[in-house]
């Protein structure tokens, strides 16, 4: 038996060429709002109802991890993340290694509730998948 439930959706990464162009996109023509700019990053955090959509460019620092743009195949998911509930990191990557699920340590990340916990694993397919928990207080 797992030792959370997922609660929901709580952001996609989207790598871009243009982050501007993309800004312009999901705000003007989706009507989601800026939430948090990390020029240092080149990424921009939007909210996108309860959940969150993160603009990536892919020529920033993060951007440039993922390797070059995606062409016409449209790889341009980073990762997605679901919020679990409730975030026992020890009780998660026991379970994710009883599942023969290799995972990295908890660590403090910003999603659409706030800074919190979360962890990162793979799934079969090699998509990055993050387990994230609650925001805590500051």
């Amino acid at each position: 038996m797992r030792s959370f439930s997922i609660q929901r959706l709580d952001h996609v990464v989207l790598r871009v060429q243009d982050i501007e162009r993309s800004l312009a996109f999901y705000t003007g023509v989706l009507g989601c709002e800026v939430k948090k700019r990390r020029d240092d990053l080149g990424m921009v955090h939007l909210g996108a109802g309860t959940s969150m959509i993160d603009l990536v460019d892919v020529n920033g620092p993060i951007g440039r991890q993922g390797g070059a743009p995606a062409g016409k195949h449209r790889h341009n998911v980073d990762h997605f993340c679901l919020r679990v509930e409730p975030f026992d990191e020890q009780a998660i990557l026991a379970h994710l290694a009883a599942a023969g699920v290799s995972a990295e340590e908890a660590v403090m990340r910003y999603g659409a509730e706030g800074s919190g916990l979360s962890i990162y694993l793979n799934d079969p397919d090699d998509n990055q998948v993050e387990l994230k928990g609650p925001a805590q207080a500051r």
